[in-house]
């Protein structure tokens, strides 16, 4: 459910907006939305003219209208269906085509007309192409125009295909694609080679003459262009910008999409607003950042001067401030994030780098500055405000989640409850008495778990603790055809090499090669040539688990099901997908647990695979050992935490950054150039080491100490809902809501998220 909505907090949209908890919930308003105008129309006697989209962002949408058909009888009898677009050329059977995509999602699972479907033709000749564009036109004008256009929304502001530069006035016809658009599309193809330059699409002016429309955005990586076209000029290199000027026109977002617009990043520039710890914290290093000034050297004229008039009135002066918010950050500095022995126990001798250096063990006090002492625990016992410094309790150091001020985390809405943390009792002494802790990191591909948070895999090692990894999908469709042949070849040439029989595998590597050379773009693979590449990412998944001093059988590769299509476009989440991962929980019963929070993720995996975790973490959340464990989230190769969303920062030296990048290395088949890189051209690798001295950097401008690298984290808490707005109002003023998806900052700023 979206959630109410304070006026004066849209002061700088120019469009409608409708902020829900997470993409299922905008999916399933979207959907009632669409199903009451059918009914409407039908009660009517007339004819429901819907304009729809492709692509993952309307595909739950889709599910959720099949879902009332089977079970509520939601008829699309009376619907007619005009799409946005079409790639050109393109046969309606290809993998890639949008007619396939409808009839897949849609059309084959309701009862609409086979004559009231109509989707731009991608086969037609190029002389018919702009007759057809014609004929489109008229046949939405014959019906009286579109009752309902659906919408999403492309990285460059595009809607349907209109690019960068297309009129206000355009209507349906043949258009180039953009360069960013190409390489969006490039995983479906297989290839940003294979993706064709240009599609039929409605022209922003059939757009806008719909009665409706609804634009729907999900995820960090369409922030920026969210904000420019909620808040930014109309102007034809945003396309989407245009909706300011229909008169019915609404963006339907997640929190990650609305996480850009002014209410939800910086509202105090709009008006007053309840300055509770968390939101003096981020408003704090935001002016730290703007200023360009480390946090205690910010002055009483650079909070009057910057909007921050009522914080300096109401928690002032300035230095007080500075110095709380500081100490808060400096908390998050840790070298040991798993915890400390305890005193008297034997910490582990320092391990040798690949430089030969025993490994520095840093701490949040390294700085020569202390932290005043924490508060105790609160009434509600299970939130808490412990101790950060390695003072506070000579007996037994906190692991970094003991140090970290209570919170609350959005993330997707599939579990919640007011009282008490989903994801295990924050400051639990039985885990802050653990030592050494068996740590499960959880990597959506291969890869991710060194990409993200290979420095701190290899603290943890090195530090004793038991780490295990378990690799949520095999990644196999992200392997080069060209490797594929080469491993097969290696088996066959092994196998002769060492006396083996190698006729059988030399007639698989045949038919290997034989099928890839005839290989069509974006055909999926043989079942030989997807268990060659599936060995390929576990074999380099090893090595680079080897260089982080894990033991391989502590390395676990999960398959999950819904993964294993050999396709770009995965399978929905089934229970064999959330079981696996219940009987993994139930089986190590770790005490920490690390998971990929990246919902940015271009393909999609990561969030599914997040999903899953905490599906499975629903389940497994009243089991005996559940009360001991933490839950950290790292982000990806796609997106980094805020520095006021970080709770736990661990410092990397130079040769421990450099480790990193050497088991990164071991993945050879994601090296030089991934198959599916994504919008970012550089390698993994420079993207992780620019991205962890980055954090470090921030860190050093904001006047912490200065390190080489930093990888940050932040902890997984409950799903937020309404009810755990007056549990945090209870817990007082150190209780941080902090954001995930969005930033819970206040009453005014929560009561704003909605329409």
């Amino acid at each position: 459910m979206a959630l109410p909505s304070q006026a004066w907090l849209r002061a700088r949209e120019q469009v409608p907006v409708k902020i829900f908890h997470d993409s299922d919930d905008v999916s399933r308003a979207v959907a009632a939305e669409m199903a009451q105008l059918i009914q409407e129309k039908e009660k009517a006697g007339q004819p429901c003219v819907l304009g729809l989209a492709t692509g993952s962002t309307p595909m739950h949408v889709y599910g959720e209208l099949v879902r009332l058909h089977k079970e509520q009888g939601l008829s699309f009898k009376h619907v007619v269906s005009f799409n946005l677009d079409e790639y050109f050329p393109m046969q309606p059977s290809a993998l890639q085509s949008y007619r396939r995509f409808m009839q897949e999602h849609l059309f084959d699972h309701v009862d609409i007309q086979p004559e009231n479907v109509h989707i731009p033709d991608g086969t037609i000749p190029l002389h018919q192409v702009a007759r057809h564009c014609e004929e489109y036109e008229a046949a939405i004008d014959a019906l009286g125009g579109i009752d309902l256009q659906l919408l999403g929304l492309g990285r460059t502001g595009h809607i349907g295909f209109n690019e960068k530069g297309s009129s206000r006035s355009s209507v349906t016809r043949l258009i180039t694609l953009d360069k960013v658009t190409r390489v969006d599309a490039a995983s479906d193809f297989f290839g940003e080679e294979h993706v064709p330059r240009r599609a039929i699409t409605m022209g922003v002016s059939t757009i806008l003459k719909a009665k409706r429309v609804v634009l729907m955005a999900f995820g960090e990586n369409k922030t920026s262009i969210v904000t420019q076209t909620v808040e930014g000029p109309v102007t034809a290199q945003v396309a989407a910008s245009f909706l300011q000027e229909h008169p019915a026109a609404q963006l339907f977002l997640d929190y990650a999409a609305a996480s850009g617009l002014t209410r939800v990043r910086t509202p105090w520039v709009l008006g007053p607003i309840t300055w509770d710890t968390a939101m003096v914290r981020k408003a704090a290093i935001w002016l730290a950042q703007l200023m360009e000034k480390p946090l205690l050297k910010l002055t009483d004229n650079d909070y009057n001067e910057n909007s921050l008039q009522d914080l300096l009135a109401e928690q002032g002066p300035a230095y007080n401030i500075n110095l709380r918010v500081f100490y808060d950050l400096q908390r998050t500095i840790t070298g040991w994030p798993g915890g400390k022995p305890a005193s008297g126990e034997a910490s582990p001798a320092p391990k040798l780098a690949a430089s030969g250096i025993p490994q520095a063990q840093h701490d949040a006090s390294s700085n020569g500055v202390t932290p005043p002492a924490a508060s105790s625990p609160n009434q509600a016992g299970t939130w808490r405000i412990p101790a950060h410094s390695s003072t506070a309790n000579p007996s037994a150091s906190p692991s970094p989640i003991a140090r970290s001020t209570s919170l609350e985390h959005q993330l997707t809405g599939h579990v919640g409850g007011a009282g008490y943390s989903v994801y295990g009792p924050l400051a639990d002494s039985a885990n802050r008495s653990v030592f050494p802790k068996r740590v499960l990191i959880m990597s959506p591909h291969p890869d991710d778990d060194v990409i993200s948070m290979g420095g701190t895999f290899a603290r943890l090692v090195d530090q004793g603790h038991d780490v295990h990894v378990a690799y949520q999908t095999s990644g196999n469709i992200a392997v080069w055809d060209e490797d594929a042949i080469r491993f097969a070849d290696f088996a066959a040439q092994f196998g002769a090499a060492m006396g083996l029989d190698s006729s059988r595998s030399s007639g698989i590597a045949a038919k290997i090669e034989t099928f890839l050379k005839n290989k069509q773009p974006g055909q999926v693979d043989s079942e030989e040539v997807q268990k060659i590449k599936t060995l390929i990412r576990y074999c380099e998944a090893r090595a680079a688990g080897r260089t982080c001093g894990a033991k391989v059988d502590n390395l676990h590769f999960l398959d999950m099901p819904f993964y294993e299509t050999g396709a770009v476009v995965k399978k929905p989440l089934c229970e064999e997908d959330i079981q696996i991962l219940v009987d993994l929980f139930d089986r190590l019963k770790p005490h920490q647990i690390f998971a990929a929070g990246d919902l940015s993720d271009p393909h999609g995996t990561h969030r599914t695979c997040l999903q899953a975790i905490f599906k499975a973490l629903e389940v497994v959340r009243h089991r005996s050992w559940w009360a001991g464990c933490e839950v950290w989230l790292y982000r990806g190769a796609w997106q980094e935490w805020e520095p006021w969303e970080i709770e736990m920062a661990v410092p990397l030296s130079p040769a421990e950054l450099q480790r990193k990048i050497s088991a990164i290395f071991k993945h050879q088949s994601q090296k030089d150039k991934a198959l599916f890189p994504g919008a970012d051209p550089r390698e993994f690798w420079q993207r992780a080491q620019a991205r962890n001295q980055a954090t470090a950097a921030t860190y050093d401008k904001l006047g912490l100490p200065e390190y080489e690298a930093m990888e940050a984290f932040a902890a997984a808490l409950s799903g937020f809902r309404q009810t755990d707005i007056q549990v945090s109002k209870r817990l007082g003023d150190r209780t941080r809501c902090r954001e995930k998806q969005l930033y819970f900052h206040s009453r005014h700023a929560v009561e704003a998220l909605g329409s």
